[in-house]
């Protein structure tokens, strides 16, 4: 049976982790199957939302390193020399991909989520929990720093504070907390509702909307999370409107909403972001231009 599995409901792809006597600790296969899905989601027009979620008890429990996963891109123990690329973590790697989803991504997080099965949700639209979700991120517990982008991500989440007092004690986070915090965007009573509660989600993001427009907005606000300044933020929303106008969706929703009847719009996300908007390229992965920055490296 494969680590994971992928289906088609209704206008939303899901990704169920099934390896529920393991907490759904990622895989080798689970990392593929997840690149996969994205890939998958970001071709197909008719796939309005991604949504994540587990079986059994357990969101994901993080990475499995009794399978001899390795972190990173690299089996080598030895620490990289002053001006040499470090390995890259691989957990990085996977949330950024998840990052730059071009479609909204639903967390419906079931159980523990630990580690990197907790940073996986971070990139997220919505993370839907029930009283039985869990977060945990275990780093200084296990002797490693935060990872999988995770230090960037939980501090914009939930706030500066709330993020260094999690990742210096490593404690369990409950629900209800995590709900108040911002991490968790809702709370379902009955954990048996919860892929439903997640698929309804998917289904409100396709009713009416314009998938274009919804893909970049997702962009825009995540964009404009690093902004150093609102012009930033007024460049981007300016260039999409010209970018929206060549798709013809404006000119349909205002004859919808005159005739007072559903629209039917035709943007398509595959084939009109594949023109990336300038300043949305990620920067090349290069540690040491952080080291240089901080005076480390001459």
């Amino acid at each position: 049976m494969a680590d994971a599995t992928v289906e088609r409901i209704g206008s939303a792809l899901a990704v169920t982790f099934t390896r529920p006597d393991k907490l759904n600790a990622l895989t080798y296969e689970m990392h593929g199957i997840i690149r996969d899905a994205i890939d998958q989601a970001d071709r197909d027009d008719a796939v309005r939302a991604l949504i994540f979620t587990g079986t059994g008890r357990g969101f994901c429990a993080g990475t499995d390193l009794a399978s001899g996963f390795s972190r990173i891109s690299s089996d080598s123990a030895e620490a990289p020399t002053p001006g040499e690329l470090s390995p890259r973590d691989k957990g990085g790697e996977i949330v950024l991909r998840l990052f730059d989803c071009h479609k909204p991504v639903i967390g419906a997080v079931n159980g523990i989520a630990a580690g990197m099965g907790a940073a996986l949700t971070l990139p997220m639209d919505y993370r839907i929990g029930t009283p039985e979700t869990r977060y945990i991120f275990p780093y200084v517990k296990r002797g490693i720093a935060p990872e999988s982008c995770s230090s960037w991500f939980l501090p914009r989440i939930v706030g500066v504070n709330r993020a260094l007092e999690w990742f210096q004690t490593g404690r369990p986070v409950p629900a209800q907390e995590a709900l108040e915090s911002g991490l968790l965007t809702d709370l379902v009573v009955d954990p048996v509702n919860l892929m439903e509660a997640a698929l309804a989600v998917a289904a409100r993001i396709a009713d009416g909307t314009s998938s274009l427009a919804v893909s970049l907005a997702r962009h825009m606000v995540w964009q404009g999370m690093a902004a150093p300044h609102p012009m930033v933020a007024h460049r981007h929303e300016s260039r999409a409107l010209v970018y929206m106008q060549r798709s013809g969706d404006p000119r349909e929703g205002a004859r919808a909403f005159m005739e007072k009847r559903p629209p039917e719009f035709s943007g398509s996300v595959a084939e009109a972001l594949k023109e990336q908007f300038v300043g949305w390229e990620a920067p090349p992965y290069d540690p040491t231009s952080t080291a240089r920055a901080a005076g480390r490296i001459a």
